[in-house]
Parts: C-alpha cells; sequence; structure tokens
C-alpha cells in the first residue's frame, strides 16, 4: 500500500511508529484495518507476544522461552497449507502506553530472511462506537528468484488474514461485552 489516499491521522501514525531501515534488496508495506471492537480489547490480543494463535489462523502452537519481555524469544509452528513449518521470532517491543508491538523474525525453516513487522492499535470511533484502528507494516527481504512485487503480494496477503482474524475475533468478543455507543443521545 502506499501513502496515497490516507487521512492525515493515518499518515500520521504510520510516520510516529512504523519506520523501517530498508535496504535495496528489501521490500516494505504496511496494511489497515478498521475494527468495530475498543482499543482495549483489540489490544489484549495483539499484545500476547506469548498466544498469537488467539487471533492468527496460520499459527498452531507457540512456545515462549523465559520471561515476557524486550529481547524474550517464542517458537512458533506453522499450520500445514503454508510453505513453513517452525518460526523464531524475537519480541522487540511492547509499549502498552503508545499499543506499538515489534517482532523479528530470527530463524525458521521459510524465506522470510531479515523480517520485521510493526504493529499499531489507535483508538477510533465506527459508526458512533468505540472501535481501533491497526496498522501493520513490515520489511523483509526479497528472496532470490522472486520480485519485490512477489514478495510483498505473499506477505501483504498473510497479514490481510491475520488482520481478518483479529477483526472477527475482537468484534465477536465486543458483542460480548456490549460497548456503549459513544456521545449517546
Amino acid at each position: 500500500m502506499n501513502a496515497r489516499g490516507l487521512s492525515g491521522v493515518e499518515k500520521e501514525y504510520i510516520n510516529k511508529h512504523h519506520k523501517h531501515e530498508i535496504k535495496d534488496n528489501q521490500c516494505t508495506s504496511f496494511l489497515i484495518k478498521h475494527v468495530k471492537a475498543p482499543v482495549h480489547l483489540v489490544w489484549s490480543l495483539v499484545r500476547r507476544f506469548d498466544q498469537p494463535q488467539k487471533y492468527k489462523p496460520f499459527v498452531s502452537r507457540c512456545v515462549v522461552q523465559g520471561n515476557l519481555e524486550i529481547g524474550s524469544l517464542r517458537e512458533v509452528d506453522v499450520k500445514s497449507g503454508l510453505p513453513a513449518t517452525t518460526s523464531t521470532e524475537r519480541l522487540e517491543l511492547l509499549d502498552d502506553n503508545e499499543h506499538v508491538l515489534s517482532v523479528r523474525i530470527i530463524g525458521g525453516d521459510h524465506r522470510l530472511r531479515n523480517y520485521s513487522s510493526i504493529v499499531s492499535v489507535h483508538p477510533e470511533v465506527i459508526e458512533g462506537r468505540p472501535g481501533t484502528m491497526v496498522i501493520e507494516s513490515f520489511v523483509v527481504d526479497v528472496p532470490e528468484g522472486n520480485t519485490k512485487d512477489e514478495t510483498c503480494y505473499f506477505v501483504e496477503a498473510l497479514i490481510k488474514c491475520n488482520l481478518k482474524s483479529l477483526a472477527d475475533v475482537s468484534e465477536r468478543l465486543a458483542v460480548q461485552d456490549r460497548t456503549e455507543p459513544i456521545d449517546r443521545v
């Protein structure tokens, strides 16, 4: 996705939270998802570095080594159907005040080399109710034999699935939570 068509608020959040150092052999992109659930609920799922399977449909199992802190490692088992079975990932940033999570892939049997992602979660109003804007950006090496466009398309497809699942889970929980409309008249 590119910056055209973005609102001022979206551009502001991307400039503030989604900075990646990009090398010649890498591609980068970002995706935005608007979720009809309050930010505290969405963040409660996103921040769980130790339980990505709560909303990421391609994760079957996750084991964290040590305490949940910056530098923590997790071993993720990937469901069949993807060109991978495992991924080793490091927690780079977990900011509960700004609602920002950053993860770097440091190993695994896949082609996502030097992959780093940032997810930020922001409150907004959707249809008069508390909602959330989720922005996920990434940078990754382009594997030999692939183009930047092919690589970005593949990673964006995975992130779109994850963000759709995050929205579905969050919205289901929000209905159970019965959040009240904002500015009721």
